[in-house]
């Protein structure tokens, strides 16, 4: 094609962001065509960390394969094992004894809170401010301790079972969560006065990676991408599982849809999760926390069964195919991160780097949940 006299041809050229660049947060490669400063395509390269959890779970047992759920967002494994054992016991027909089920809600909504504050931390460093992550590690390290006493882990829980917990929650982690609640209220109040309410941060945000609620149709995502386009969607709410509809909590929405509307949409989050564990705390039951006579071999009747769960991330759905044998015939993932990385493609382009940068991290990224 002939070049106009006195015009430079196109000079695009292509950047690696990724895969090992910390703004990705892990090993994630965006492929960008770049003209000058501005992304003409951004072109997300999955696969690198890809380890064939679904197919796992059609070689292994129904129980074997339980610890490689928290596996897949190891920052939301609370929920990521609620959707596989809620998927499996609707199979079986197993019923769940109802304390078992408000410790579940607590010990997600604990997750919940402790994921979103890696996520601000994190974003915040992203965007060049370094104290908020030390402030933000501080309090999740008092949600490991809690959950360090009844699970033995700090970060890939197996602790729920196929009709209930491994064990029964002690004083000392009621106590624990309690204080814990009495001490974040103030501390989401701190971090609006240090954070949310810095002009920088708003200048960075504000208005940047606007994305419309069509194209989070199109794209399917779920979490707080959606609820920061004005959806209202949570699954806790529209498809009520476990005893989520026992509680009375909000669910955040910001019409804006952009960058500062996702995180708004985390940060008032927190404060609703730390709402649910005051009531579950307050309402929690006594009796068992293991269904009756629950089968050490499972062998579910044959059909399909789905069971979805409000994981920090979004909407985690798992579909199981049993042929009624000790082995899953077919296990499918329905993962939020996947979905919420398919869009950047779509509103990055236009945008400078900087500001992209800044739109990937408000999609908060988990990439072992995309290459699963």
């Amino acid at each position: 094609m002939a070049v106009a006299q006195g015009k430079a041809p196109n000079e695009t050229f292509v950047l690696n962001l990724g895969p090992q660049h910390p703004a990705t947060h892990g090993v994630l490669r965006v492929k960008l065509t770049m003209d000058g400063e501005y992304i003409t395509r951004a072109e997300p390269v999955p696969g690198y960390i890809h380890r064939m959890q679904e197919k796992m779970g059609e070689n292994r047992t129904w129980a074997q394969y339980l610890p490689n759920t928290s596996r897949i967002d190891y920052l939301s494994a609370m929920a990521y094992t609620h959707g596989y054992v809620g998927a499996v016991e609707r199979a079986a027909g197993i019923q769940v004894p109802p304390r078992a089920e408000y410790v579940r809600v607590i010990t997600s909504e604990l997750n919940r809170i402790s994921s979103h504050l890696v996520w601000f931390g994190a974003f915040l460093l992203d965007l060049g401010g370094f104290t908020p992550l030390l402030y933000a590690f501080d309090d999740r390290e008092k949600i490991l301790d809690l959950l360090e006493g009844i699970t033995g882990s700090r970060l890939t829980y197996s602790y729920y079972r196929f009709g209930g917990l491994y064990n029964d929650v002690d004083e000392d982690f009621l106590g624990g969560t309690r204080e814990f609640v009495a001490q974040m209220r103030p501390r989401l109040g701190m971090y609006r006065t240090l954070v949310t309410e810095n002009i920088i941060l708003r200048k960075r945000l504000e208005g940047i990676g606007v994305i419309t609620p069509e194209q989070c149709r199109k794209y399917g995502a779920t979490g707080p991408v959606i609820r920061g386009s004005g959806i209202a969607y949570d699954v806790r709410k529209v498809e009520p599982y476990s005893v989520y509809a026992d509680f009375e909590f909000d669910i955040p929405v910001f019409p804006e849809g952009d960058s500062m509307a996702r995180y708004l949409v985390r940060m008032e989050e927190m404060g609703q999760s730390l709402r649910i564990i005051e009531q579950a705390l307050a309402k929690l039951p006594d009796g068992p926390v293991m269904a009756e006579k629950v089968p050490r071999v499972l062998k579910p009747p044959a059909g399909d069964y789905c069971y979805a769960v409000e994981a920090a991330r979004g909407r985690f759905a798992v579909l199981v195919v049993s042929d009624n044998k000790e082995m899953a015939y077919r296990i499918k993932l329905r993962t939020p991160s996947f979905s919420n990385l398919s869009l950047f493609e779509e509103v990055s382009q236009g945008m400078m780097l900087p500001d992209a940068l800044a739109l990937m991290g408000s999609l908060d990224l988990v990439i072992p949940d995309i290459d699963r």
